[in-house]
């Protein structure tokens, strides 16, 4: 095993997807578990008034996809071609490195976070490994099966669920619409503050920057991914504001999953209780992330050192179910929780604006 970065080869064509896709790529990897409790989170900081940090959050994150596709610059080139160009080999292998460990954690809490849930409102003795070990299983499956299969899942994570976005409306039926009021009772230094804390719902489009040379036509994906950020923003204000209406703001900071618990008022004829059925829906929704991420982190690792993609993915699936089952407790994954949010914080408004700078004056002094 050597550690010299494997040359970019732009994939074929049969290996390649159309750009509309990308909408479902980058909108099924914000989409989480964290829609199932972000809420309250971000209410501990700016009260009621929070809803417009998701705004914020959602315009921030439409500067990222803006930054993302300059660094790419219409090339077929990813990442860790990226980075060995504007570093050089060793500062560059040392910096995909770091973003192998970041997606990788990222896909992780999705998953552990998604087990708790499972373990807490489902299923109390079923261990986590058990759990871990399958999903995995189906994620290394379908990455084996090549980036179009993967693709396909996010595509499928976002149309099966859907029906649970309109189930999140029925709590409306119980709304005090006074609990908004008033609109702009707020400060600019509250509301950074819950915009840091939203960010962690919205990480995810980071992984344009492994899979960009997969994309037929890459400089039409933008709009699409522009779509995606668009599509999250709407669904994560809509529970945004279901929920600051259906809570008090005392009910709020002591429910742990806020929209989960809302479900409870959904009566239908044919299952009494509607949180089992939306919880196991739910796996749609975090197989996206799951999958996605595991393919980003073993892709960028082959291409930094020379092994087999199959191997790669092999590697990276023993790594990740080794992380999941090491985190047991509510407060040590409420930690992993917040230390992804804080670098991912840090990656997507710090190092990426950053990276962009260094490639720009670096381009500007090779001509």
């Amino acid at each position: 095993m050597t550690m010299n970065t494997v040359p970019a080869k732009t994939p074929k064509e049969a290996l390649m997807i159309p750009p509309y896709l990308v909408f479902y790529l980058i909108h099924s990897m914000q989409v989480g578990v964290g829609v199932l409790g972000f809420t309250r989170y971000i209410a501990g900081i700016a009260g009621f008034r929070a809803w417009i940090a998701v705004l914020l959050t959602g315009i921030l994150f439409h500067i990222i996809i803006w930054i993302m596709y300059k660094i790419l610059n219409g090339t077929d080139k990813d990442l860790v071609s990226v980075h060995k160009s504007a570093f050089g080999k060793w500062i560059g292998g040392f910096l995909t490195f770091v973003f192998i460990i970041y997606i990788t954690f990222l896909a992780m809490t999705v998953l552990r976070t998604y087990i708790e849930v499972v373990q807490i409102w489902i299923f109390p003795e079923l261990p986590t490994w058990a759990i871990s070990l399958s999903i995995i299983l189906i994620a290394y499956y379908a990455i084996t099966s090549g980036f179009r299969v993967v693709a396909g899942i996010c595509f499928l994570g976002v149309v099966i669920p859907m029906f649970l976005y309109f189930s999140a409306l029925a709590p409306l039926e119980f709304a005090t619409y006074r609990n908004l009021m008033p609109l702009f009772d707020t400060s600019i230094n509250v509301q950074i503050e819950a915009t840091k804390a939203m960010t962690l719902s919205f990480l995810g489009p980071e992984l344009l920057l492994i899979y960009y040379p997969f994309i037929q036509e890459p400089k039409k994906s933008q709009k699409f991914a522009h779509f995606g950020i668009i599509f999250t923003t709407f669904i994560y204000l809509t529970v945004t504001i279901v929920t600051f209406v259906f809570y008090s703001e005392k009910q709020l900071a002591t429910t742990i999953w806020p929209t989960l618990s809302a479900w409870k008022v959904l009566e239908l004829p044919f299952i009494e209780r509607f949180e089992y059925l939306g919880i196991a829906t739910w796996m749609f929704v975090v197989m996206p992330n799951i999958t996605l991420g595991l393919w980003g982190a073993s892709r960028a690792l082959k291409r930094q050192i020379n092994i087999s993609h199959r191997k790669s993915i092999l590697i990276m699936s023993v790594i990740a179910l080794l992380i999941t089952i090491s985190f047991t407790t509510r407060a040590q994954i409420d930690f992993l929780n917040t230390y992804v949010s804080y670098t991912g914080t840090y990656i997507v408004y710090l190092y990426l604006p950053f990276l962009l700078l260094i490639l720009m004056i670096r381009r500007k002094l090779r001509k």
